[in-house]
């Protein structure tokens, strides 16, 4: 099936582009960042070399919805959406963290959990818990905001404090904009009948020095989601949660012996287990907004989105 997984658009007014693991990002003029998520597959900070139908579009538009479900109560960069895979914001210089957020002991933090770790990134984790127990506090986690093809790395905030990364008064805010999203976050999952179980915001600063959330929220690839309903029975009876994300994803990769370590090779993804995974990432897509997905035209989407772009910036 036709996917994008890379883009070489000429904008006029482009100063440069950065290439995410998953997107793709235009300079207009020093002004304007376009936005670009592609159809690509990125797994323990490693791209995998298949796209993915429509992921792009289904990340894009989760975060953009996401992004005005919260405007209210925390700034972000974006002021357009003018194609199913392109979000248009204002320029802004990102923080070097990532603020993740955990509700409860799941993924990368039940990992260190079982490996005898009650210290995660500064903060102690309680005793007695098992994998998926809620927190009796949501906890905040950050990591490095790694270049492109380096692994994310946990920090603790007094290391991000000492080495200068973020200044203590911007972070200060950067921790009340993250738990303000994620309790905003869990209001609405509790409303879809989820449970928002972790996520990850980024940051940045606009030129006139104002923070804002920026990239994506909310999506399947930057959060861990449960049913609520039957959680605590499965809690109650050691069973495994029924999740929403892409988890399944990694643990496919697992099962077949890649963790994203030096020397593992990428296990081939065949045609149908690509198209099981779009059919994932669209469960996804309409448990968390509530709504059908509607597929874009794929027919050309390099020429779909360069029409719309370049439309929106004559406007």
């Amino acid at each position: 099936m036709n996917t994008i997984t890379t883009t070489h658009f000429q904008f006029p007014g482009q100063k440069s582009v950065y290439r995410g693991k998953v997107r793709e990002v235009y300079n207009i003029n020093d002004e304007l960042l376009i936005m670009i998520a592609t159809d690509r597959l990125s797994a323990f900070d490693v791209v995998m070399p298949k796209g993915i139908p429509y992921k792009g579009q289904i990340l894009n538009q989760i975060a953009t919805r996401f992004m005005q479900l919260t405007a209210d109560i925390v700034p972000n960069w974006l002021i357009a959406t003018p194609d199913p895979n392109v979000a248009v914001g204002h320029l802004c210089q990102p923080f070097k963290v990532e603020m993740v957020i955990r509700g409860y002991l799941s993924g990368h933090a039940a990992r260190e959990y079982a490996a005898g770790k009650r210290t995660l990134c500064g903060v102690t984790m309680p005793e007695g818990l098992r994998e998926n127990d809620k927190f009796p506090v949501p906890i905040i986690t950050p990591t490095t905001k790694a270049d492109n093809g380096s692994h994310d790395e946990d920090i603790s905030r007094e290391s991000i404090l000492e080495k200068g990364i973020v200044s203590e008064d911007d972070y200060v805010i950067l921790e009340q904009y993250t738990r303000a999203l994620y309790e905003r976050g869990t209001a609405i999952a509790a409303g879809r009948g989820l449970i928002l179980v972790d996520t990850k915001y980024e940051f940045g600063k606009t030129k006139d020095g104002k923070i804002v959330l920026i990239d994506e929220i909310h999506t399947p690839d930057s959060s861990r989601y449960f049913y609520a309903d039957g959680y605590q029975e499965r809690q109650n009876k050691g069973e495994e949660q029924k999740q929403l994300s892409k988890e399944f994803v990694r643990r496919w990769l697992m099962e077949n012996g890649f963790q994203g370590k030096e020397g593992q090779p990428i296990p081939d993804m065949s045609e149908e287990y690509i198209q099981s995974v779009s059919e994932r990432y669209i469960e996804l897509y309409e448990n968390i907004i509530g709504e059908p997905f509607v597929k874009a035209d794929i027919s050309n989407i390099h020429q779909r989105i360069e029409q719309h772009v370049l439309e929106f910036l004559k406007s």
